[in-house]
């Protein structure tokens, strides 16, 4: 089993992540918490069906008290109104202060779960347990949970770090593969903005896990989802509420590459067209496309970006979507200082850049929108 620490140098806090594959029916043993507690699960339909019941058994092995709640799927149903619905499940439970709360699923559970742990009773404890591959190497690492608003993403939440984060890796052979294309474009995401090293060892790795599935449970994939999650851990521990007087490359920022595009597409389409990494994986388009213009990149590294983000699978049409529309919904960035947008481009590989929007011109963001968002630029 793989563990990483998270020192928390803005507080005296640990997290830890733990990976390997088949842990779900380890977590009564590997929860830090003394017995008995109550654990509070959330978790979809979906996800509580395929694994629910081995982590139930799990807890009551070990002592603990798990209690369930399922919500809708999908990333439109992180709203105040399913917020609600959660936290008053937590209520009526009884839930005090030395309870669990356990997100079981992907980056909405994590999203939604941590969020109400954070704010219920000013903030229970949380384990993550993600189980797409987005949100074992992303969305449960960093302690940033929230919802949406009909404005914009993620524009409501906080910052509650999980005490542990449990990855299994088996729960991947399970995914639908566009959940898949999704977490290879987050991959792709972190591995630019990292080093060249981690950068040519994840698109081997793609290379092999698109033809074999089976690849997805091999210890080479399973060391490469450590190598991301340290990585990540990296970055928080050195920028956990992400300051935006900071522009370095160890900025907490910087994992925002391709989120700002990212993000005005999934509000646009109202999240009913893309997931969160593919809109990512058109969101890396766009800011390569950016960084050409702006003389941040040659041709040779937009190439091997564009080849990346195409081994990561098919993307859903974006080329048929309102360019004036797509900018309006910019505006409303939660990335933004001073009212610009703040873009995160590259210099080369493991090389971002932070640029401010007053230096990218109108007529450089449409040009690179519609370059980024052709359906050829993936295939």
């Amino acid at each position: 089993m793989h563990r990483l620490e998270i020192s928390l140098k803005q507080a005296a806090r640990k997290s830890e992540i733990n990976i390997s594959g088949g842990i779900r029916r380890k977590l009564g043993q590997l929860i830090s918490l003394k017995a008995p507690r109550r654990v509070a699960i959330i978790s979809n339909q979906r996800v509580f069906d395929l694994y629910g019941r081995e982590v139930v058994r799990s807890l009551k092995a070990a002592g603990f008290k798990p209690i369930e709640w399922l919500m809708p799927e999908g990333e439109r149903y992180k709203s105040f109104r399913i917020l609600e619905k959660a936290v008053t499940f937590l209520s009526e439970n009884r839930l005090e202060r030395d309870d669990l709360v356990m997100a079981l699923g992907g980056g909405v559970v994590g999203d939604l779960a941590g969020f109400s742990a954070a704010i219920y009773l000013r903030g229970l404890p949380l384990a993550q347990v993600p189980t797409t591959l987005l949100s074992q190497i992303d969305s449960s690492v960093g302690g940033k949970t929230g919802i949406n608003l009909p404005t914009g993403k993620n524009l409501v939440g906080a910052f509650h770090q999980p005490a542990s984060v449990f990855i299994d890796t088996e729960t991947l052979v399970s995914l639908p593969p566009r959940e898949l294309v999704s977490g290879f474009c987050e991959m792709v995401k972190q591995a630019l903005i990292s080093d060249r090293a981690l950068f040519e060892t994840t698109v081997n790795c793609l290379q092999k896990a698109g033809s074999n599935r089976d690849f997805l449970v091999s210890p080479e994939f399973e060391n490469l989802i450590a190598a991301h999650c340290g990585f990540k851990a990296s970055i928080v521990a050195n920028d956990e509420r992400e300051s935006t007087t900071r522009s370095d490359t160890k900025s907490r920022r910087v994992l925002n590459f391709g989120h700002t595009t990212a993000h005005a597409l999934e509000t646009i389409t109202n999240y009913r067209v893309f997931r969160h990494g593919e809109a990512v994986g058109y969101g890396m388009l766009v800011a390569a496309e950016l960084s050409r213009n702006l003389g941040l990149i040659d041709a040779g590294e937009l190439k091997s970006l564009r080849e990346a983000v195409s081994l990561c699978g098919p993307l859903p049409r974006a080329d048929n979507l309102e360019i004036n529309q797509i900018i309006r919904a910019l505006k409303h960035d939660k990335k933004s200082v001073g009212g610009q947008i703040n873009w995160v481009l590259l210099e080369g590989i493991g090389r971002p850049r932070i640029i401010e929007g007053r230096l990218i011109s109108a007529k450089s963001l449409r040009l690179a929108l519609r370059a980024g968002l052709q359906k050829e630029s993936v295939h």
